[in-house]
């Protein structure tokens, strides 16, 4: 957790102040029961109530005094760690937004959305405690020992035996508390994982009725996290009584030895009553220690779990002089290019070698886990490659900015994405500043102007989280004019036609190709009659380059172009 604290560096002046205001607090707190001590013993005692009414003024002042060093330092040290949390949040997501696809994998969705939020909010509440307990803790536990010791020696003897025991049950529930606090925080990964699943995927769910079993796997994962957390309540519930109940009996004990000092005349009322506060502040001191042992370890349990994200260092880096290509047009050229996934045996794509030119429409077709998207997706360098090279306008794609290299492209993800805000917006993604009239140029291409007219609202229709209030037909229209409207050098369709009717497939294809005539396009797709009329066809099989050629060339050339065309198109179109 130390290395998160480094966070704190543009706050030191403002930590400053809180230090000091907790020490003049201490001493208030210190000063009063000795100032009460000696209205009992000089005031009380001889019936001298100008000396009362002049030291209970005193006390009215240093409580004051303490109480507004306390608001003020509570405020201060709440505002320094709510900014330190906003700041750790920060760097998180920044950090995550740089990660590859690879490094989303390793950490996972739902863990880093816990990272973000809870384990970030389990510190930020710690470093309130600090500022506050940490530092008022030692100064009152040590101040009231001197204190304490000072009003009669004798009776601290007290303290001797009192302090170790205390110790003694911080550390067994320190022992106990730190592996439930770990164990607690992977079970929170757990049950936010599975909540996550039954709410994106609730309509496979459903139509398969499997509420039941999910409801179980949410009880499962529920019941575990409650039943580590009723542990630990149990160890924080026995500290707590066990805390208790030794400060009642060092207090009955006090007034047992210390009425027999005031018997003997070894000692005054108002000392004993100044000494028993005394030993009620070392010892609260000591349950606030106590407190910071039980909480502390599990935000270091936190701690550790964000560290592992801000200490990932992204395979994927900018280098440090980017080769400059704006002047050229989206040329594409891939050189004996093979990738594996982390874990795979066997690489997803191997030897793959072709080019694309603009004004060229380059299609990539292959049965299930051929490897179509591994392929595209290292356009945008989304994984790099393992051995070859992925050129763009004849330059290494990793000798690239990433920025400059996606400003370039424009991408259709197998999976359509939309963004919680209106229509207008999430085309916009693909262009910032586009204006309305780019932006329905941009819909009537993808065809999908005629959906947006018909809702009530148009453009400023609301997108609800996820496009759950979209079809998929619509949703894909939608990504494909986002990628539009930034009109780049190189267009990737990622399997973006699949819930498109044939109709609305041949009429956006053929708008697409008058609107990116001087642009490079690649286009993954599963149907024939999409990729029938591409420039060049890449056939990959397992991974490989099994054929490639216009359609004819592969109809009469490569065997598993042709049974795939076989599985699809009817005896005329084939022999057309």
């Amino acid at each position: 957790m130390i290395k998160l604290f480094r966070y704190l560096k543009p706050y030191g002046a403002t930590i400053a102040a809180i230090l000091v205001l907790l020490f003049f607090q201490a001493l208030s707190d210190l000063y009063l029961p000795t100032l009460m001590s000696d209205i009992v013993d000089k005031g009380i005692v001889h019936g001298d109530t100008d000396y009362i009414i002049k030291i209970g003024g005193y006390m009215l002042l240093v409580a004051g005094g303490s109480a507004i060093c306390t608001i003020l330092a509570s405020l201060l040290s709440s505002k320094i760690a709510t900014k330190f949390g906003r700041d750790v949040r920060r760097e998180v997501f920044t950090k995550a937004e740089s990660f590859s696809l690879n490094e989303f994998n390793k950490i996972g969705t739902s863990s880093l959305i816990t990272r973000t939020t809870n384990d970030i909010m389990q510190v930020q509440q710690v470093t309130i405690m600090i500022m506050r307990m940490m530092i008022t803790a030692p100064m009152m536990c040590i101040g009231g020992i001197i204190m304490a010791v000072s009003k009669n020696r004798q009776l601290s003897l007290i303290l001797v035996v009192v302090i170790p025991i205390l110790i003694a049950v911080i550390a067994l529930v320190a022992s106990r508390g730190v592996p439930l606090f770990k164990v607690m925080q992977v079970k929170l990964d757990r049950l936010n994982a599975v909540v996550r699943e039954n709410l994106t995927g609730i309509r496979v769910i459903r139509a398969f009725n499997r509420n039941e079993y999910e409801k179980e796997r949410f009880k499962e994962a529920n019941g575990d996290l409650t039943n580590i957390a009723i542990k630990v309540n149990k160890i924080m519930a026995f500290m707590m009584s066990a805390m208790m109940l030794i400060m009642n009996l060092t207090t009955v004990a006090i007034i047992w030895f210390g009425g027999k000092l005031i018997d003997t005349g070894n000692m005054e009322v108002g000392s004993m009553m100044a000494f028993i506060q005394y030993a009620m502040q070392i010892m609260f001191s000591l349950i606030m220690v106590s407190m910071m042992f039980v909480l502390i370890p599990r935000a270091e349990a936190s701690a550790v779990r964000i560290n592992e994200v801000l200490d990932i260092v992204p395979e994927i880096k900018d280098p440090e002089q980017p080769k400059d290509t704006s002047n050229e047009r989206g040329y594409i050229e891939f050189k004996d290019v093979t990738f594996k996934y982390p874990g795979a045996e066997e690489p997803a794509i191997e030897n793959i070698s072709f080019s694309a030119k603009p004004g060229e429409i380059t299609a990539v077709i292959g049965g299930t886990g051929s490897g179509k998207s591994t392929l595209v997706n290292l356009i945008p360098r989304f994984y790099d490659v393992e051995k070859g090279s992925i050129l763009v306008d004849g330059v290494d794609i990793r000798e690239m900015s990433q920025k400059g290299l996606r400003e370039k492209i424009g991408f259709v993800p197998q999976k359509a994405v939309l963004f919680t805000g209106t229509i207008a917006e999430n085309i916009r993604y693909g262009k910032e500043d586009a204006t309305i009239d780019e932006v329905k140029h941009a819909a009537e291409v993808a065809q999908a102007a005629d959906f947006i007219s018909n809702m009530k609202e148009g453009y400023d229709a609301v997108i609800a989280q996820g496009g759950n209030n979209v079809s998929g037909g619509q949703k894909q229209r939608l990504s494909i004019a986002r990628a539009l409207v930034g009109k780049p050098e190189i267009y990737i369709f990622d399997d973006s036609f699949s819930a498109l009717d044939f109709k609305t497939d041949a009429k956006l294809r053929t708008a697409l190709k008058e609107e990116t005539q001087d642009s490079t396009m690649i286009i993954v797709a599963q149907r024939v009659s999409t990729v029938m009329n591409a420039d060049r066809i890449i056939v990959l099989d397992d991974g490989k380059i099994a054929g490639m050629g216009t359609h004819k060339e592969l109809l009469r050339n490569c065997d598993i172009y042709r049974e795939i065309a076989a599985s699809q198109l009817s005896e005329e179109e084939l022999n057309a």
